[in-house]
């Protein structure tokens, strides 16, 4: 399970991180989002990944039969905090798009230039 996990923050951060590396703001955006993904998912798998375990430690329990609930917290601030970057990137994208007439991160689109040319 460790594998796979640790399969997909990598598959997800080698994406993300292609994807920030362009010149457009939609795989900008995206590339961020795919980030924040991973990241997320990171912060999940730190917590022990159990099963129908109680979150809360219990006096009865033993120390390793609950899930920790901090990583469960950090996810779920990190999940609020990307919807509003990630809304925030695409108004941005969008008013820079309305202001520039294309959608390259530098505001100079290449394909226009060479047509122009």
């Amino acid at each position: 399970m460790e594998w796979l996990i640790s399969l997909a923050i990598g598959v997800l951060t080698a994406t993300g991180v292609y994807l920030t590396l362009r010149a457009r703001t939609f795989p900008v955006v995206l590339g961020l989002t795919l980030l924040a993904y991973a990241v997320n998912i990171f912060l999940f798998a730190m917590g022990r990944l159990t099963v129908g375990l109680p979150a809360v430690i219990d006096k009865t329990a033993e120390a390793a039969q609950y899930s920790d609930p901090l990583p469960q917290a950090l996810v779920l601030t990190a999940i609020v905090i990307a919807f509003g970057m990630t809304a925030f990137l695409i108004v941005l994208a969008l008013k820079a798009r309305g202001e520039l007439g294309n959608d390259h991160v530098d505001g100079l689109d290449t394909e226009s230039n060479k047509e122009a040319k």
